[in-house]
């Protein structure tokens, strides 16, 4: 397992007023909408989460580093767990020639108005239950994702995620690292269930069994 940051500057492109976050709207309102991770989330107001989630290349970048950093070959098949609405496939399909893509969401609204190119690839599902064969994969990946789970869901989906994948991994998800990161990311969170330091993430990874790198983004 090693430390891998591969969105860190897609991240910090972003400007947020986080005492803004909390004293404009009714946060805990706000986070019950966003939990549901419909169209409010995706496209609705910035109260509920990403306030437009449309596509502008932002990603490419992140699949050019994960082809070059794990050396990934034509024709691999690939898998992103919390795919949302596909732009990072998408982009894996320019970064790598003949790449097999997949990718699986809790989001029926994400899925349904994911990146046409990759819509047919991307399935509704939970990733506590993968619906994929042992060592299918060549690479996967998730980004941002579990930290949205509870404690007791982690240990499944870690493990589901190793038994799918035959080749390198890779995790990035949110934490902190100091008390004001962690004020931070309670102000800012909408969706954040584990909320861990990057050695308690550790030490789940391991426990887990899960043998792969991780990434983490902190709200400074």
């Amino acid at each position: 397992m090693a430390y891998v940051d591969f969105v860190g500057a897609v991240h910090k492109s972003t400007k947020r007023d986080y005492v803004q976050r909390v004293v404009e709207h009714d946060k805990a309102e706000c986070a019950e909408v966003a939990g549901q991770f419909g169209q409010d989330y995706w496209d609705g107001d910035r109260r509920y989460g990403f306030g437009g989630y449309h596509y502008d290349g932002r990603w490419r970048v992140v699949a050019d580093a994960m082809v070059a950093h794990y050396d990934l070959q034509p024709g691999a098949r690939i898998l992103d767990i919390g795919c949302g609405k596909g732009f990072l496939l998408y982009e894996f399909s320019q970064a790598l020639k003949g790449a097999r893509l997949s990718g699986i969401d809790i989001s029926e609204y994400g899925i349904e108005n994911a990146k046409e190119e990759v819509r047919p690839n991307l399935t509704l599902g939970n990733c506590k239950d993968l619906p994929y064969d042992d060592n299918e994969f060549d690479f996967v990946y998730s980004i941002n994702t579990f930290h949205n789970l509870f404690n007791f869901e982690l240990y499944p989906s870690l493990q589901e995620m190793q038994r799918v994948g035959r080749g390198s991994k890779h995790i990035t998800i949110e934490s902190y690292r100091n008390e004001r990161e962690k004020a931070n990311l309670l102000y800012w969170q909408l969706t954040c269930r584990a909320f861990m330091m990057p050695a308690e993430w550790e030490f789940t990874f391991q426990q887990a069994g899960y043998d792969g790198d991780y990434g983490y983004i902190t709200f400074e």
